[in-house]
């Protein structure tokens, strides 16, 4: 099965000529042979431009591929504009499949003769069409909420083996990497996979993204920055999902938010807060922020607010990872490169054995340049590179947990660019790591504790006075008992002691009996050593019992 994928995706990019993308330089000669070996394997689409070819090649490879290519779309400053434009095609436009199976899904998953039973004027024709599902519109027919629009989410027929295939050959060529590449320790491509695996099966359960949007919105209750549509929990399934139905503007439709007047800087710097605000506040957030799930308000253009929709992968940090990450963050803003370099060592991120004053030398010649610019003058394909082979150098290893926090980072770098090229990145969201750093260390944070922790301790005080006697009883047998053993302890220590010093004096007699008897001394001197000696190593030997 494994091979049979493999062939199918060779055969995939080579008839849409995509080995004429990548450049001959990063091909190595192996690769190169073997596409001249495959020359019966022709390109298909010559008559199309090369960011369609990527396009539809990814498209046809299914939602691990299309999940993929939705990355890459948000990365303008790293590929040329047609093929950036045709990838974010694959945001909320990909082939859909035909209403009528939609409808049968829903119609099963509700246990509904008919769809009617529960909604009026549903839309055979999809609204959107993603890479896991689909959604359709409709209008609530009973209950408080009767006549409500609504969307109705359903994941596509059959999608779980063409994904199954897909990891399974993802874990196999993660293995062979993991062994043969000299950084394959260090990029952990196993792990990544693993973590990879659990995200995109995860998305493929409706209730639980139903639940992950029911805990995004109490996080934003009455927010300024980001509103969460009302899941309707009664109609919702693992493969169903019905939802309030948004009317917003797609981030990504820059031209429509600019005529309507929309404050673009407050809108570039809300993104970085709201993404801030779900990481270190809340330890939960939006994992796949890119542009087709993101929608801004009509109303207030002045004081824009985020729509989001799609919360099928979200993400979580412990409090460690969390505090280790804000502390570098706040390090790398004041260009503290000391503090980043011990902080990565602190955290195991680099072994202990890198030399620190080197590390922090690196990471100065990477960053410094970058400062005080804005997004627009920032080439970051060049720092990601020197990145890249600063972590290589310093056997910096790749972190599988944060690799969803790196995802989303990218994303909302990406809607930046996109919405105000003139932000300022590292200004915007310094205030903010340095109110949570206050909150987390200062006297705001033992208040907290306090508040936190008073509920138990209220519980267990009355119970304070038992547990202290019932603690004391239980150390007085222990306490006579520890002495006894005490006791012992030394008398067999002495017992030892003399012992020893007895053996020392039988050994030290039984040399001089040998040297009296080698130097021919008389037979009584010798005798008599003998007897001392006999004597001495009998006494020794009762002393140690």
């Amino acid at each position: 099965m494994r091979l049979q994928r493999a062939y199918q995706i060779t055969r995939t990019f080579l008839s849409y000529g995509l080995d004429e993308i990548i450049p001959a330089r990063w091909l190595p000669w192996s690769l190169r042979v073997g596409r001249y070996a495959l020359f019966w394997m022709p390109n298909k689409h010559k008559d199309k431009p090369a960011g369609a070819r990527l396009r539809l090649a990814l498209e046809s490879l299914g939602p691990v591929w299309v999940k993929f290519g939705q990355m890459l779309s948000t990365r303008r400053d790293l590929l040329p504009p047609d093929i950036a434009n045709e990838l974010a095609v694959l945001q909320d436009r990909v082939k859909a499949f035909p209403g009528e199976q939609a409808q049968q899904l829903i119609e099963k998953a509700l246990e509904l003769v008919s769809i009617d039973e529960a909604f009026d004027d549903f839309a055979v024709q999809p609204l959107a069409s993603a890479s896991i599902a689909q959604v359709h519109t409709a209008r609530l027919k009973h209950g408080d909420d009767a006549g409500k629009d609504v969307v109705i989410k359903v994941i596509r027929p059959d999608i779980r083996t063409s994904i199954d295939a897909d990891l399974r050959l993802m874990e196999t060529l993660a293995s062979v990497l993991a062994r043969h590449l000299p950084d394959g320790r260090r990029l952990k491509p196993k792990e990544v996979v693993k973590e990879y695996r659990k995200t995109l099966l995860d998305e493929l359960d409706l209730l639980r993204e139903a639940g992950n949007a029911i805990q995004l919105k109490r996080n934003f209750e009455n927010s300024p920055l980001l509103y969460i549509p009302t899941v309707y929990s009664d109609y919702s399934r693992h493969n169903v999902m019905v939802m309030e139905r948004i009317d917003g503007i797609p981030v990504s439709d820059v031209d429509t938010l600019m005529t309507l007047g929309v404050n673009m800087k407050k809108l570039a710097e809300r993104g970085v807060e709201v993404f801030f605000t779900q990481v270190f506040r809340d330890s939960f957030f939006h994992a796949d922020m890119h542009p087709g799930n993101i929608f801004v308000s009509r109303e207030n253009p002045e004081d824009p607010q985020y729509l989001g929709i799609d919360f099928g992968i979200v993400g979580t940090l412990n409090r460690e990872d969390k505090r280790y990450l804000a502390e570098n963050f706040l390090a790398f803003f004041n260009r503290d490169y000391r503090k980043v370099a011990e902080l990565h060592v602190d955290s195991g991120w680099v072994p202990s054995h890198i030399n620190v004053e080197d590390f922090e030398s690196a990471i100065r010649t990477v960053c410094e340049p970058i400062f005080n610019k804005p997004l627009a003058d920032i080439s970051f394909g060049h720092v990601l590179v020197n990145l890249f082979n600063t972590a290589r150098r310093f056997e910096m290893e790749v972190q599988p947990q944060l690799v969803l926090l790196q995802k989303t980072l990218l994303y909302v770098e990406g809607l930046g660019r996109t919405l105000y090229p003139q932000l300022d990145l590292w200004q915007t969201a310094k205030p903010f790591l340095e109110r949570w750093m206050q909150e987390q260390l200062g006297w705001r944070a033992v208040v907290r504790a306090v508040k936190e922790n008073a509920p138990y301790w209220a519980e267990k005080l009355p119970e304070m006075p038992t547990l202290l006697y019932d603690y004391l009883q239980q150390q007085r047998p222990h306490a006579n008992a520890q002495q006894q053993l005490l006791t012992q302890l030394r008398e067999t220590q002495l017992r030892q002691t003399r012992a020893l010093w007895w053996a020392v004096l039988t050994s030290g007699l039984l040399i001089s009996t040998t040297l009296l008897w080698i130097s021919q001394q008389s037979i009584w001197m010798v005798v008599g050593s003998a007897v001392l000696t006999v004597a001495s190593g009998l006494f020794a030997w009762r002393r140690s019992h």
